[in-house]
């Protein structure tokens, strides 16, 4: 039995739990396993074994830590090598660690961790005793204040003074440049100074690099408790257990472990402080971590507020937390595994929500130059791509994460994530409608300025991350906003990025191989639908000139679609890219090299006026594609391929077995995304295949809780254990380990389950609800309350019985009229339906997930029952 504990809160108060917890049963679930059979979700999950190992995030949206599961601090991450972990208030990192000594014996070294615990907005770490003196630490990143806390609760016995060293080592440094940009981070980073004032370590950077365009700073961080310390040191180490650093080389071969970089100029302090523990009670001593790139007296003030009541900041994160918690509530008897992921992915959404301010916005070129800066914004929040290298604001990561976050009712973090997108867009590139790729949270702009390639797909997507957030929320307010960047991005995708007029855009996509054409899929299927939402959101805001022109322009696309994309043959797949680079003169050469990009075309729903959605590929097409893709040519242990193998073992590295006869250029690469199964999941979904879309969500759900796979318990992994990623992350070295939490993985499954299973379909913006669920073969109910649209929320439960359906919809203060129904088990047809008890009108229709019946319900007030009984 592998040690790992999953332990639910308990009820009492909300300090005294996360000091004390409970214990629970351990599980060892397997690939086929499902969480406890309970419809109860525990808000606790724990680990025992290889703490040294596993990496641990801590977030609040102004302050984030990045440590291992024993409390210790190794040199991680690679932007800039070995600086990535550690205490961060964005867009500075402030600390490479602070460590705890128990009367010399430090915490994680001659203390053990024993048991690592991830909770909803904290962690906690219990150790092994040292002389007869027991200790857990709690960590919290309180929400709006630039610092973090650590609580240390010591146990014992017998009545006991301990001397409690607290070892802490600075590295001020901000999050650009990185380890290999122009100027580097060697360049940038100055020596840091400590001092001792008023009971606290302050360290200090301050001055201006010898580097063009650099301007003056200040920075500072504060490391004080919640009581005088009896004594304090300065020094170049203090590092706890991890002095003498190893220092990771600069070039060559790195160790697996190390504790410094080649970049770091830190210093470091102690303080010291003598805590009373009673005889068989427990003592605490709060620590506070404060930051700031705008000088000490910010820094002291975020360190006062930490300080001021910390177990008052903790209670105050958990009801945060337990808020998130409250919506989106699923009850999935079927399926325990995926309802525990849906409850954990709300959690990584909140624990993704960051914020920076003054962002100087500079655009670097993909690191090549150190211009001027363009201009500030004032304030941006958006929610991070990945820890601890991509903690920072995306295109093309917010698109898809953004159906995952309305899924789970957080509504504002979306919206403010696309009003940064929009104001960081519309500020680097003069307005012209193109969406920026990537910004670092100091407002380094590091790829999608006007002068280069960008990326195709996030432009044109965005006008749909704009409609889905509308349909949900029914914000006119937002739309009006965001209204004139969406129609600027289609007019960029039309008339910058087709330079041969024949309607595929040209440019960078999510995958970029060698051998691709100039026209890749996934920007063809994401144009298609931005038009199409465009057109929707022209139409309310009575924009009747761009609605015709959009729709127009889709219309003819989809016409052209499957002949031009679909590549035919034996491989029953849609090429990846078009237009021979070796070529030029054929712009209708069709390539495939099998990556997951091909599954984008039954991904993408389409919003038709007065059509049903669905997707874009047809039925027959989506039906052979998809069932290609599960084969093991693409879909291994842990789910998608991010590209398939091909005929030979030579190409594919599949021991001769292949899908398809097809030849590529193209090496297979057999790492599994939560990305790719997340699209492949929704893929499913969109054609019904509930059956076939549990592998997909029963993976990303693996890898985010099954012991055997996860590194921090709950939190979903960029990359899983796959073939062509070996070993996995918790074998690796630490500066060169994949994501530990990445936020779009919750896209699979967030989306899969309400949108698609719960059928919760919103067009608030116009006061209309559709939910139309699909009960999973094989089970016979899914719920879900409290699932919020416009200013309220919807309860919803499907139930499918021998030759019954019945759907209930509860209204939570809600307003739209409702369509209600259900989708049809293949071969089954109505013999009479009724609405609240009554016989009521339906209808049949025909969609890409099979036939419905629906009825109007009315208005959506109190409950509304539709019973459906079956030949």
């Amino acid at each position: 039995m592998r040690g790992h504990v999953i332990r639910p809160v308990s009820a009492a108060a909300v300090a005294l739990v996360l000091i004390a917890g409970t214990m629970a049963a351990r599980t060892a679930p397997v690939r086929a396993a499902t969480a406890p059979a309970t419809a109860a979700v525990p808000a606790e999950l724990s680990e025992t074994t290889r703490l040294p190992d596993r990496r641990s995030v801590v977030n609040g949206d102004r302050f984030y830590s990045v440590s291992t599961e024993d409390g210790l601090y190794p040199a991680a991450g690679w932007h800039t090598n070995g600086e990535m972990g550690g205490l961060w208030t964005p867009p500075l990192k402030l600390l490479d660690g602070v460590w705890f000594g128990l009367n010399g014996a430090w915490l994680g070294k001659q203390a053990a961790a024993e048991r690592f615990t991830a909770g909803h907005g904290y962690t906690r770490i219990a150790y092994g005793a040292a002389d007869g003196v027991r200790a857990e630490r709690t960590d919290v990143a309180p929400d709006g204040v630039r610092a973090g806390l650590i609580g240390i609760t010591l146990s014992s016995a017998s009545r006991r003074t301990v001397r409690l060293d607290v070892d802490a080592h600075s590295e001020l440094m901000t999050a650009y440049p990185w380890g290999w940009t122009t100027p580097d981070q060697q360049a940038m980073n100055l020596p840091d100074t400590g001092a001792y004032e008023n009971g606290g370590l302050v360290f200090r950077e301050q001055g201006t690099p010898k580097v063009p365009n650099a301007a003056p700073h200040d920075y500072a961080a504060l490391v004080a408790a919640d009581r005088a310390p009896v004594g304090h040191g300065l020094g170049a180490g203090h590092r706890g257990p991890q002095e003498p650093a190893v220092v990771c080389p600069a070039t060559g071969e790195q160790p697996k472990r190390c504790d410094d970089s080649a970049f770091g100029k830190g210093t470091g302090g102690r303080l010291s402080y003598d805590v009373t523990v009673p005889a068989g009670g427990r003592a605490t001593v709060w620590i506070a971590v404060a930051g700031s790139d705008h000088g000490v007296s910010e820094a002291r003030g975020a360190l006062r507020t930490a300080l001021r009541d910390p177990a008052a900041l903790l209670a105050r994160k958990i009801a945060a937390r337990r808020a998130v918690a409250a919506n989106t509530v699923v009850d999935l008897p079927g399926d325990r595994l995926l309802q525990q992921s849906v409850e954990w992915s709300k959690q990584n959404l909140a624990d993704s929500v960051q914020e920076a301010r003054d962002l100087t916005m500079r655009v670097t070129h993909e690191g090549k130059e150190y211009p001027a800066p363009k201009g500030t914004v004032a304030r941006a929040r958006w929610l991070g791509a990945g820890w601890p290298d991509y903690p920072w604001l995306f295109g093309t990561d917010g698109e898809y994460t953004a159906f995952a976050t309305v899924a789970a009712g957080q509504f504002d973090p979306i919206e403010d994530h696309l009003r940064a997108i929009r104001d960081t867009s519309d500020l680097v590139n003069d307005r012209s409608g193109k969406v920026i790729h990537e910004v670092v949270s100091d407002g380094s702009v590091y790829f999608g300025a006007n002068g280069e390639a960008g990326n195709t797909d996030e432009t044109a997507k965005f006008p749909s991350a704009v409609a889905l957030v509308w349909r949900w929320t029914g914000d006119p307010a937002f739309l009006r906003e965001m209204y004139d960047f969406t129609r600027r991005n289609m007019r960029y995708v039309v008339d910058k990025l087709d330079a041969d007029g024949d309607g595929w855009p040209e440019g960078l996509g999510n995958v970029e191989r060698t051998g691709m054409g100039a026209e890749k899929l996934d920007n063809t299927v994401y144009t298609i639908r931005g038009l199409r939402d465009l057109a929707d959101l022209a139409t309310a805001r009575g924009d009747t000139a761009t609605a015709r022109w959009a729709g127009e322009r889709a219309a003819n696309l989809e016409r052209r679609f499957e002949t031009a994309w679909w590549y035919g043959g034996d491989t029953d797949q849609y090429a990846d890219s078009v237009d021979d680079p070796a070529n030029p003169a054929n712009d209708n050469t069709k390539i495939f090299q099998r990556h997951w990009t091909g599954v984008t075309p039954m991904d993408a729903e389409l919003v038709r006026p007065g059509q049903v959605t669905r997707p874009l590929a047809s039925d027959e097409h989506a039906q052979a594609a998809l069932s290609r893709r599960e084969q093991p040519c693409y879909t291994g242990v842990n789910g998608l391929y991010h590209s398939g193998t091909g005929p030979t073992s030579a190409e594919g590295g599949n021991k001769g077995s292949s899908c398809d006869t097809a030849t590529s250029a193209v090496q297979s690469e057999r790492a599994t995304y939560s990305l790719g199964n997340g699209i492949m999941a929704v893929a499913e979904g969109n054609y019904g295949r509930l059956a076939q879309q549990r592998t997909y969500t029963t993976d990303n759900a693996r890898i985010q809780l099954d012991p055997s796979l996860w590194e921090m318990p709950g939190a979903m992994p960029e990359i899983a254990p796959s073939p062509d990623f070996d070993p996995p992350n918790i074998d690796r070295r630490f500066t060169e380990r994949s994501m530990v939490l990445q936020a779009w993985g919750a896209y699979g499954n967030l989306w899969p389950v309400v949108h698609q299973q719960l059928g919760v379909s919103p067009d608030m913006g116009r006061g209309r609800l559709e939910v139309v669920p699909q009960v999973p073969p094989g089970q016979s109910r899914v719920a879900g309350r409290k699932i919020r649209v416009g200013g309220g929320a919807v309860d919803v439960t499907a139930e499918a019985a021998g030759k019954s359906l019945r759907t209930t919809v509860t209204g939570r203060s809600a307003e739209a009229a409702l369509l209600i129904g259900q989708v049809l088990p293949a071969g089954a047809t109505v013999a009479s339906a009724t609405l609240d008890g009554h016989p009521v009108a339906y209808k049949l229709r025909r969609t890409a997930r099979g036939t419905e019946v629906v009825a109007d319900a009315g208005s959506l007030r109190g409950t509304s029952v539709l019973a459906v009984a079956l030949r």
